[in-house]
């Protein structure tokens, strides 16, 4: 098995620490420091209970996704995604209406 791991980039292409792409024969993992956040094999998504840890792991998941958090929460609670070690439910969508 080949792997090669690299670490994220910025949108000013600037390397970004302890924030890493994990890639493999089949399968490429967004880990944040020692932490798997998010894994895509066999055309299945795996998120990690440690997904919304912090602002600087759910600005580069949503990088890593493609997405916004709203997003991946919908894909969670919808069942297209996996959650591994956590349970869905006990995360929820907050809206705030700022509208006069």
């Amino acid at each position: 098995m080949t792997q090669k791991v690299r670490n994220m980039t910025s949108s000013r292409g600037n390397t970004i620490a302890n924030q890493f792409i994990i890639e493999d024969n089949d399968s490429v993992t967004f880990q944040s420091y020692k932490s798997p956040i998010a894994m895509i094999k066999g055309g299945k998504t795996y998120i990690y209970s440690d997904w919304d840890y912090s602002v600087t792991t759910s600005k580069y998941r949503n990088q890593f996704l493609g997405e916004t958090k709203a997003e991946t929460l919908a894909k969670l609670k919808s069942g297209e995604y996996i959650a591994v070690d956590f349970e869905v439910e006990k995360w929820t969508d907050i809206v705030i209406d700022v509208t006069p």
